[in-house]
């Protein structure tokens, strides 16, 4: 409780502060707060601005695609290399290399390969959740205490029940932080790529109302974006606790 209030005082004291700075510069280039629901009314019933809804979902397939991939890449290439020690030992290093590099680099080569349409937003999503997917794979499995997995063989166990009952519950933690820090790269690779670049999306639509100069319109489309992304990181936190309460 105390918690939750102590955050509820600094986004007060935020929005207060905000509104007051606002009020003193040029409304046309600075927006306080209190303009914001005129905005958001402005944003979805405007005739100047794309239609808010059909680039809304693009924006949200586009992210489920580029989550699944990541995962479902990242896991495969995760345990093979965990599981091959020697590959592991070899390509780490440039995996950790690759996550290291900035990666809107990467995006124009993406956008060169596949064009201004939903692949190349896809691709950098999935370039930029693939990369601590993986990763959290490989140090989800090095955690797993070789002891145990012996102890279990010797007792009988198969590969499946020793993945199971020993790996599982030891490198869930590690794995489902690796899945949350995926899930909200994905979205920051797809929303990165429609605005440096694309024809739909809600990254097109706020740098289409940065482009008219509409920035109270601009300011509520960044809140929407905000909201949005908060609000998939805190699901992500939920599930990450609750597999972490699990695993202990």
């Amino acid at each position: 409780m105390k918690l939750w209030l102590g955050r509820a005082v600094v986004l007060v004291v935020a929005l207060l502060a905000w509104e007051a700075v606002a009020r003193q510069l040029d409304p046309i280039l600075y927006v306080g707060p209190s303009r914001l629901p005129a905005a958001l009314g402005r944003v979805l019933n405007v005739r100047d601005l794309p239609p808010l809804g059909s680039h809304l979902w693009l924006t949200l397939g586009e992210v489920v695609a580029a989550f699944l991939l990541a995962v479902a890449s990242g896991l495969w290439v995760g345990f093979v290399l965990g599981l091959q020690k020697t590959l592991g030992r070899i390509y780490e290093p440039l995996l950790a290399v690759l996550y290291a590099v900035p990666s809107v680099i990467w995006y124009p080569s993406l956008m060169l390969f596949f064009g201004l349409g939903p692949a190349s937003k896809i691709a950098f999503g999935f370039l930029l959740g693939f990369l601590p997917v993986t990763l959290s794979v490989l140090a989800g499995i090095r955690q797993v205490p070789e002891s145990l997995v012996t102890v279990a063989v010797s007792m009988g166990a198969g590969p499946g029940a020793v993945f199971r009952k020993v790996m599982l519950p030891a490198m869930a933690g590690t794995l489902a932080g690796g899945l949350r820090t995926g899930l909200a790269l994905s979205v920051v690779g797809v929303l990165v790529g429609e605005v440096l670049g694309a024809r739909a999306g809600l990254g097109y639509v706020l740098t289409y109302a940065y482009g008219l100069l509409m920035t109270a319109e601009y300011a509520a489309l960044v809140v929407i974006v905000a909201v949005a992304v908060l609000t998939v990181d805190a699901l992500g936190a939920l599930v990450e606790a609750r597999v972490r309460r699990w695993a202990d």
